[in-house]
């Protein structure tokens, strides 16, 4: 459907417009499309074509990691969503078009369970009460569901009865944490866990792959884009099964693992020392014995390798929305990689690296692609890649 207006005209989100999460909720796919890819191909436009962007056959509930805040309202009852953009109102969110049904069934719940357990719900302006989010995450392939329930303090009063009630309404949940978050902070999450039930992880296929999903781990909240986006970048590198490469921001080791397949060695790089015991475990758990992750900042890692004659073919990078730090930039031109595959989630902060990674001629871009991790915004995921110009 196209985007209308007049009196008459009901949006498909009916919180869209104090929301903000979706903007484009209303335009049809297609021409939702088109306008990431012309703003791709205006900002990237000097590097080259930008091929078609890969967008998603069906565009809904594409989230499979789903965050709630709560609010009790002066009538007694639970209100169970997202904030008001610039306040601390929570607007319900129960028929979101972006989530994962299944979560925003087991949040409402939550709402109602909260009520009749009399739990304490966080205030952020006062700063007191119990319970602050409740994060759902499902794996899209395993269907495997965690749910992780944010408290301001480790009580939890009838802890065990309210986990018991919540298995009974929903007993496709694999495993309840409850995770501590004492912080004065607008974060969602703290840095304790305690497991309610199961494992106090779920895991996940990707291509082919099998991942631990923990509740602090990082992992793409669009499953079946972050396919395309991984195979697509892996095509990019051209990897013929010779190659040693870097996985720079390695996280739990996805892109890693994935490219594992077509490499001779892998080396991923993070500096979070739980996000590369996570990634041993997921190398571990694949069978994968041609990798080794290092817990480290990547940039000085390259620098020591250049500093020890050691040389790279590929070094896969994806960085945060900021984009890449001046002194990782400057480590790629140390360590000369043959090729660099860059993976964006911010597209001006993209721009801005290219300017400086071709700025010497040492490298050209060779090829441009958006894949749409987050249908209905305005963000989009690119990948890039770049081939040393005296190779």
């Amino acid at each position: 459907m196209g985007k209308k207006t007049g009196t008459n005209y009901k949006s498909r989100c009916a919180i869209s417009n104090k929301c903000g999460g979706c903007r484009f909720i209303d335009m049809e796919y297609e021409k939702h499309l088109a306008k990431k890819q012309n703003h791709l191909q205006e900002l990237l436009k000097q590097y080259g074509h930008v091929e078609k962007i890969i967008g998603m056959e069906h565009a809904d509930h594409y989230r499979c990691k789903v965050n709630a805040a709560f609010q009790r309202r002066k009538d007694g009852s639970v209100v169970a969503g997202v904030y008001e953009g610039g306040t601390h109102n929570v607007l319900p969110s129960k028929d979101c078009l972006i989530e994962n049904a299944s979560a925003q069934k087991i949040i409402e719940d939550i709402g109602m369970m909260v009520r009749s357990f009399k739990i304490p719900i966080y205030d952020e302006d006062r700063r007191s009460g119990l319970l602050r989010h409740v994060m759902v995450r499902v794996g899209l392939f395993s269907k495997q569901i965690m749910v992780v329930l944010v408290t301001a303090g480790p009580m939890f009063p009838s802890k065990n009865n309210f986990v018991k009630v919540l298995l009974s309404m929903h007993p496709e949940i694999t495993t309840v944490v409850q995770n501590i978050n004492e912080r004065q902070t607008s974060m969602v999450l703290g840095n304790r866990n305690r497991v309610m039930h199961g494992k106090g992880y779920i895991e996940d296929v990707l291509c082919n792959k099998r991942f631990r999903i923990s509740p602090t781990s990082f992992y793409q909240v669009n499953p079946a884009q972050t396919e395309i986006l991984y195979q697509t970048a892996v095509s990019f590198a051209g990897l013929t099964g010779k190659e040693r490469v870097i996985d720079a921001y390695c996280g739990t080791g996805t892109i890693g693992i994935v490219a594992s397949d077509k490499a001779k060695e892998v080396i991923g790089v993070e500096t979070n020392r739980e996000a590369t015991a996570d990634a041993a475990i997921n190398a571990k758990v694949n069978g994968v014995k041609n990798i080794r992750f290092v817990n480290k900042d990547a940039g000085a890692f390259m620098i020591q390798m250049a500093n020890n004659k050691q040389t790279c073919d590929v070094v896969f990078m994806d960085p945060p929305r900021s984009g890449s730090s001046p002194e990782f930039l400057k480590a790629l031109s140390i360590l000369k990689p043959k090729k660099i595959v860059y993976i964006a989630c911010g597209q001006e902060s993209l721009a801005r690296d290219l300017k400086i990674l071709t700025a010497r001629g040492e490298y050209k871009v060779e090829r441009i692609v958006g894949v749409d991790m987050f249908p209905w915004t305005e963000h989009v995921e690119t990948i890039v890649a770049l081939h040393r110009t005296d190779m």
